[in-house]
Parts: structure tokens; sequence; C-alpha cells
């Protein structure tokens, strides 16, 4: 694909999900930085290929209802701001919060929200676990490429108001993971709803959203110290000691 065929595609996106052509020069100037900036924190640089790898694969979310009404978003490891800063684009009355851990990446972001323009978004660098001034105050999580699904929902849901979603990007279906989410699901307030098969751009197989409701409050013992989620995610723990 050459940049003249990004563009094209880019506008095709864009005309896709309705959105105008201010939203499609501010994904342009995402795409712009990626590729120049040598901190980007992705391997996918060239506007060529990040304009699906990256761009369609976000935009994807908006063929969910949840997604399109959100009023406050948290993209949980944000990285280099993908979907949160896609989102935060096509959804320009919503409020996004990037929150990453890493400084280096924090700076990107800072730099990418600066040169896109976006005013809706805001860069939290701290872990999800750690950032207690977000608890419960979001209507949707968005994470993509992030963990395992039981790391990802102890990681969402105290983020999330009752009647929140979550809503996790992943790749081909693992029915093990997704059992010992369900697990982990049913002891901090979450219930899963349903798997949305995606085809965000040719070729691309076995990608799908993830969609988990938040039914009751996050129990009190959650979010875990930082890194205890990952070090014992609680699908397993509780089938190793069953």
């Amino acid at each position: 694909m050459s940049a003249e065929a990004a563009h094209l595609r880019l506008r095709e996106l864009c005309e896709r999900h309705a959105l105008s052509s201010e939203q499609g020069g501010a994904l342009w100037r995402l795409l712009e930085l990626v590729e120049r900036d040598e901190h980007a924190p992705t391997a996918v640089r060239s506007p060529q290929h990040a304009v699906d790898v990256h761009v369609a694969d976000s935009l994807a979310g908006l063929e969910l209802e949840e997604v399109r009404v959100a009023r406050s978003i948290a993209d949980v490891g944000s990285g280099a701001g993908f979907p949160g800063l896609v989102l935060a684009i096509a959804r320009s009355d919503s409020e996004v919060s990037l929150i990453e851990s890493q400084a280096r990446r924090c700076m990107f972001l800072e730099r990418a929200v600066a040169e896109t323009g976006i005013a809706n978004a805001a860069v939290v660098c701290t872990r999800a676990e750690e950032w207690e001034g977000g608890n419960g105050r979001h209507d949707l999580v968005v994470a993509r490429a992030l963990a395992p699904l039981p790391v990802v929902l102890e990681y969402a849901s105290p983020l999330l108001a009752v009647g929140g979603w979550l809503v996790d990007w992943r790749g081909a279906r693992a029915p093990a993971q997704e059992r010992e989410a369900a697990v982990a699901a049913s002891e901090l307030g979450l219930q899963p709803v349903r798997v949305k098969p995606v085809e965000p751009f040719s070729g691309v197989r076995h990608r799908s959203l993830h969609l988990y409701l938040k039914v009751g409050p996050t129990p009190a013992r959650y979010p875990r110290r930082p890194g205890a989620a990952l070090r014992r995610p609680l699908g397993r723990a509780t089938k190793r000691s069953s």
C-alpha cells in the first residue's frame, strides 16, 4: 500500500464510521507521528500498515453501541494510544483517560495528544491498580493486546461504574482462558455478555471484541497490589485451589 493508498484507506474508514474531515486529519497526524517518532511504542510504524493494524482495528469498537454511547472511557495500558486515542478522536463528545505506567510511553502519549489537537483525552501516568481517583468513574474501559483476560478484568473492574462495560480486543479465542475469565468476573462484580467477531481490515483473522458488564460493586480487596494480578490471575488461582 502506497502513502496515497493509505490516505484513501483512511478516508474510507472515516466514511464507514461517519467521521468528519477534521477527525480524519487528526487520525492522519497520529499516523505520521507514529511513523517519525523513534519512541513510538509499536513495531507497526508506517501509515501504510498502521492505518489498518492500529486505526481500523481501534475503530472496530464503534461497531458496538456500548462504545458509541460511552461518555467516560478509560484505555488501560494505552501504549501507543490504540484504541484510546483513536476513540477519543472518533468520540469527541466523550472524555478519555489514557492509562499507562511507563514514563517513556506516557511522554509519547502526551506528544500525540498535543500533535493531534485532541481536547478530550488526558494521559494518566500510573498503573491502573494505583489510580484510586479513577475508581468507579467510567462507563467504558477498553484494552487491547494488554494481558490475559482474567488480568484485564481485575484492572478494569475497579475503574467501572456499576452498569459500565469492559471491551477487550482479542485475537484467536482461547476457551480455557475464557473459562478462567468467567471465574474472575464472578469474583469482581463483572458478567461476561458476548464475544463479537470483527473484521477491521481485509485478511485479518480471528479478531473479536469481548464484552463484560459491571453488575455489582468491586469487592474492597481489589485491586490487589501492583503486579499481583499477573503473578496470580484470579481464575487460575481459584482453579488450583479447588
